[in-house]
């Protein structure tokens, strides 16, 4: 028998009921739901379905009642019939690869919007979905920690990712946003290890600088931690060069610093939803253990892996026990992490900010540079630069509503 198939576009004061009335008056005519979608805005509803009706005095009779029920309940109701053609391109669709796009900022304005909305347009890719992921914004009361957030889900065919992903570089770096780009796995959807750098990432400090301000010896140090950070030199070799200026400081010295431990915007905030939702959390440090563990202790961390300081007679002998923790071990851990948790490596999550966090950061599932040097930036899968660590929540697709807020 022959079938008619309409979208039906329903707008209006959300109220309770709307969807129930009018799948009821369908129902009445065994109309069948092809799809059907739903978003409120401000609670003003805008609904949309798609159903097959026989055609005839069915399909004509069944648009009447819902014109009627739409009347009754105070909304507007618009008919398009659908080709069978139109609809079957439709579910073509289907079978192409699906990304997410995430945009991170204090704030989000249309210019930012329309910039990434335009590259994806322009390659061709369907936007199915938006959905913003921070909670609605108060215009009067003021907010110590603005933040926003929304996520793109996006269909089509990419043939140059590179390209791709440098274009949305591009309007990071000129319009102040972080742009995340994911292929919309299972993986995704499953992660379960998330590795943090220490120094400059779950604190807001590089703790090696900090205790040789206390040796006297800052400006020396400095210059050789931001050297390394950059690249420009071999992480081990500054390690080395970096423990040998710290020798005969004092080991009280080291309690002082980790009671005042600067810990970064957002980690807890972090942390504690990580753990609220069974993920397992690490350390992975170039610097020491000492401080790693004090951290572990105080955000609940898992695991802790960082370079042990040699200490004889209460006093540091510029030495270290054991290897040196470097990029390249920090990738080993994070793999005998997953092994250990009986994960996929593509179920692991990296956050970094220094050249030694690269090869971690890459081999990670997804790569994130927090707050990074240009190099690691333009390195590192996604960034975040322009809120706290609990922007990694965000890529992950949480919402405010399923966030422990502090």
């Amino acid at each position: 028998m022959a079938s008619e198939i309409f979208l039906l576009n329903i707008s209006g004061q959300d109220k309770p009921g709307l969807t129930s009335s009018l799948t009821a008056v369908l129902s009445e005519y065994d109309a069948k739901i092809l799809d059907i979608g739903q978003a409120n805005i401000h609670d003003t509803l805008s609904l949309g379905i798609l159903f097959q009706i026989e055609s005839g005095k069915k399909s004509a009779a069944v648009l009447k009642d819902l014109l009627f029920k739409s009347y009754e309940l105070g909304i507007k109701a618009k008919f398009k019939p659908i080709p069978l053609d139109d609809y079957e391109n439709w579910v073509d669709l289907q079978g192409k690869d699906r990304y997410i796009v995430t945009l991170l900022g204090e704030k989000l304005s249309a210019k930012q919007i329309s910039e990434v909305t335009k590259v994806i347009s322009d390659k061709g890719l369907n936007i199915d979905a938006i959905k913003r992921l921070t909670g609605r914004v108060s215009l009067v009361k003021h907010d110590t920690y603005p933040k926003a957030s929304i996520q793109l889900s996006i269909r089509g065919g990419i043939h140059n990712k590179a390209e791709f992903t440098e274009k949305f570089m591009q309007i990071s770096r000129e319009l102040d946003l972080d742009i995340a780009f994911q292929e919309d796995t299972i993986f995704r959807r499953n992660k379960r290890l998330v590795c943090f750098d220490m120094d400059s990432t779950l604190i807001q400090t590089e703790v090696i600088d900090e205790l040789a301000e206390l040796a006297g010896v800052g400006e020396e140090v400095r210059k050789i931690t931001e050297s390394a950070m950059q690249g420009e030199i071999d992480f081990k070799e500054s390690f080395t060069q970096r423990m040998q200026l710290l020798k005969g400081l004092s080991e009280t010295v080291l309690e002082e610093v980790a009671v005042n431990l600067p810990i970064t915007k957002g980690a807890r905030r972090l942390i504690d939803t990580l753990k609220k939702y069974g993920f397992k959390t690490a350390i992975l440090s170039g610097g020491f253990t000492y401080f790693g563990h004090y951290l572990q202790k105080e955000l609940g961390i898992d695991y802790v892996f960082a370079n042990e300081l040699e200490i004889k007679d209460g006093l540091l002998t510029g030495n270290y026990i054991g290897e040196i923790v470097d990029g390249n071990k920090k990738a080993e851990y994070l793999q005998e992490l997953a092994i250990k948790e009986g994960i996929d490596i593509n179920q692991t999550i990296a956050v970094g900010d220094g050249a030694n966090d690269l090869p971690m950061l890459n081999l990670a599932g997804l790569g994130i540079a927090f707050h990074a040097k240009p190099l690691v930036k333009d390195n590192a899968q996604s960034a975040i630069s322009s809120i706290g660590l609990d922007g990694v929540l965000y890529l992950l697709g949480y919402h405010d509503k399923h966030i422990d807020l502090h």
